[in-house]
C-alpha cells in the first residue's frame, strides 16, 4: 500500500468514525446499525465492514473516538482557566448532563455493555481515570495556592465524580433530578469539599 492509499485509509476511517460518533450520540449504542452509518456517508454498508471487520469492533472504535474527543475538551477547559477557581468551574461545566455536555447518554449506554465488553469497560475506566485526575490536579492547585482547604483530595474527587455519576443516571434515566437540581447539588457538594462558600461555584 502506498503512502497515498494508506492517508486515504486513514481519512475514509476517520469519516466513518465521527458519523458513528454521531449517530451513538443520538440513537445510543445497543440501537445504531451499520446500514445507518453507510447510509449517512452514502457509502454502502460492505465498505463499513471493510474497515472495520465487524459492528463490534466499529462500535468500540466509535466508542473510543468519542471517549478521546471528549478528553480532548477536558485538557482545553482545564488548561483556559485564569486560576484554579476559574478552572475548577469549566471542568465541572463541562462533566455531566448540565446543558453543556452531549454524550452522558451514550456514556450511560456504555455503564450497562461495560459489564460484558471488556473494551468498552477499558475505555470506561480511562475515561474515568483521566477526569479524576484533571480535577485533582486543579484541586491541589488550588490548595497550593490558598484558593481551598482540602485535606485529602484524592478522596474529595472521588465523592465528587461519584455524586455526578448518580445524579447524571437520575437525570437523564430517571428523571427524578433536574440539571438544574443537578448542577445546585453538585456545586455545594464541591463547595462543602473545597471549603469554599456556599453558592460560591453556582
Amino acid at each position: 500500500m502506498t503512502r497515498r492509499d494508506r492517508h486515504t485509509v486513514e481519512v475514509r476511517r476517520e469519516e466513518i468514525l465521527t458519523a458513528m460518533t454521531e449517530l451513538l450520540d443520538r440513537v445510543g449504542l445497543a440501537a445504531v446499525r451499520v446500514s445507518d452509518v453507510a447510509a449517512a456517508l452514502g457509502v454502502s454498508p460492505s465498505l463499513v465492514f471493510y474497515h472495520f471487520g465487524t459492528k463490534d469492533a466499529l462500535v468500540a472504535d466509535a466508542f473510543a473516538h468519542a471517549v478521546n474527543r471528549d478528553l480532548q475538551r477536558l485538557d482545553v477547559a482545564s488548561a483556559q482557566g485564569a486560576d484554579p477557581m476559574d478552572r475548577l468551574r469549566r471542568v465541572l461545566r463541562l462533566y455531566g448532563p448540565t446543558g453543556h455536555a452531549t454524550g452522558w447518554r451514550l456514556w450511560i449506554d456504555a455503564w450497562a455493555l461495560a459489564q460484558r465488553e471488556p473494551v468498552i469497560r477499558r475505555v470506561l475506566r480511562h475515561m474515568n481515570q483521566r477526569w479524576c485526575v484533571v480535577l485533582r490536579e486543579v484541586v491541589e492547585d488550588g490548595v497550593d495556592d490558598g484558593s481551598f482547604t482540602c485535606p485529602d483530595p484524592a478522596a474529595s474527587v472521588a465523592r465528587v465524580s461519584a455524586l455526578l455519576d448518580g445524579l447524571s443516571v437520575a437525570t437523564l434515566v430517571y428523571r427524578s433530578v433536574t440539571r438544574s437540581q443537578l448542577r445546585q447539588w453538585v456545586a455545594g457538594a464541591v463547595a462543602a469539599e473545597l471549603g469554599l462558600a456556599a453558592g460560591s461555584l453556582m
